[in-house]
């Protein structure tokens, strides 16, 4: 995979740049709330500017319909705070390929930026046809002399911008793909033992994959979020009406018996925070919860937490380890009478002397929430997602096309 740096030393200074970023950002009200994506990328696109590029970047934002313009959808705020970040002025085009992404990027002068609209306004870009995600690849193409890749949050997908357009410009890994791939590495052929791995999230099927890989690498995996509540109901544990997947319990118990079986220490929840109602998220209302052993779920509560002592088990089981991989927040953390369990994760991994990395997507999200320095942490990914494929041994579409 050729780098950036490879790209700068032949010397960009007056060419176009097309940088592939991730600037998928969430936003309330037109507002943005996390900044981490914008910030993640700015180093590359900095990098550029300096060296006398015209660049150009592109990204999607959100599941626009693929039919046109979105206003929820826009890009606009994301161009801003670039600019604010960059400390310089960002130009900004109002579509992907018409008439104004032409004009604005043919008014860049060297060492200017600019973002156009969100790549999911034209169907090309997500296309399952290969012709028309090719079509739309060649119109990315006639904006640009080079390619940079830097959204590692899409590199899992075959879109237009991430797999095609490489292929039809010479092209590079920006900063970010680069150093995600090398602490993947650390994931995967290079890693120090212990080596611990915090699964939570809603749904056990989004993470049936990685467990089926990782009960072949880890040491021990610890079991959070609405995924624990199948586990626990494998294990003949009554979980009222928690989240859970009843279709799943049979490839779950296999698991289990399989991690038995390969000296994988898999540890589920041994308290739960369990209430009769989802709580007020939006308005903070206090919750009305108990706490239970997690055998001992009421038939009409669900849990939405893990528990105190719990907390201190997973504390525990993180603090001798060598490498730790978290993905996915282990309660409800939005509601802040159930975000102690993640909390306490996060907490555990910054106390640890291991080579920390949180696998991006919602646990990014709640360590920049709740407010941990970020540089506590050996890495914050940018792609939930895509960490997970390729922890998985999947190969990721953007990063094959990167090497191609």
């Amino acid at each position: 995979m050729k780098t950036i740096d490879e790209l700068l030393a032949d010397g960009v200074a007056g060419k176009r740049v097309f940088v592939r970023a991730d600037l998928n950002v969430p936003l309330k009200e037109g507002v943005i709330t996390d900044d981490g994506r914008i910030r993640a990328v700015q180093p590359t696109i900095a990098k550029l500017a300096e060296a006398g590029a015209r660049v150009v970047v592109a990204s999607h934002l959100g599941r626009p319909k693929g039919t046109g313009t979105e206003p929820d959808f826009s890009l606009a705020p994301a161009a801003k705070r670039l600019g604010e970040l960059l400390g310089a002025e960002v130009a900004f085009a109002t579509d992907t390929v018409g008439d104004s992404a032409k004009a604005v990027v043919a008014g860049l002068a060297d060492g200017q930026v600019a973002v156009i609209e969100n790549l999911r306004f034209n169907a090309g870009e997500t296309s399952k046809d290969e012709a028309e995600r090719v079509a739309f690849a060649r119109e990315l193409a006639e904006l640009a002399d080079l390619y940079v890749g830097d959204g590692f949050g899409a590199v899992h997908r075959k879109h237009a911008s991430v797999f095609d357009l490489p292929a039809l410009l010479p092209h590079a890994a920006g900063y970010l793909i680069a150093t995600e791939v090398g602490v993947l590495k650390k994931l995967t052929a290079e890693v120090k033992r212990p080596y611990v791995v915090v699964l939570g999230g809603a749904k056990v099927s989004d993470k049936l994959a990685v467990i089926d890989e990782l009960l072949g690498r880890a040491d021990r995996i610890l079991i959070g979020g609405g995924m624990a509540y199948t586990f626990l109901k494998a294990k003949g544990h009554e979980v009222g009406i928690s989240l859970l997947q009843q279709d799943q319990i049979p490839v779950v118990t296999e698991y289990m018996e399989r991690a038995e079986k390969n000296g994988v220490e898999l540890v589920l929840p041994v308290d739960i925070l369990a209430s009769a109602d989802f709580p007020d998220i939006k308005g903070g209302t206090p919750a009305d919860f108990i706490t239970v052993d997690a055998d001992q779920i009421p038939a009409d509560k669900e849990g939405l937490d893990i528990g105190p002592k719990t907390r201190e088990l997973y504390a525990s089981k993180i603090a001798d380890a060598e490498t730790v991989f978290w993905n996915g927040p282990v309660g409800v953390f939005e509601h802040p009478d159930y975000a102690n369990g993640t909390r306490a994760i996060a907490q555990a991994l910054v106390d640890s002397e291991a080579f920390t990395v949180v696998g991006g997507g919602d646990s990014a999200a709640a360590v920049r929430i709740l407010g941990f320095d970020e540089n506590a942490f050996g890495h914050i990914s940018t792609g939930g997602g895509a960490s997970l494929e390729y922890l998985e041994g999947k190969t990721l579409p953007g990063l094959a096309a990167l090497e191609g």
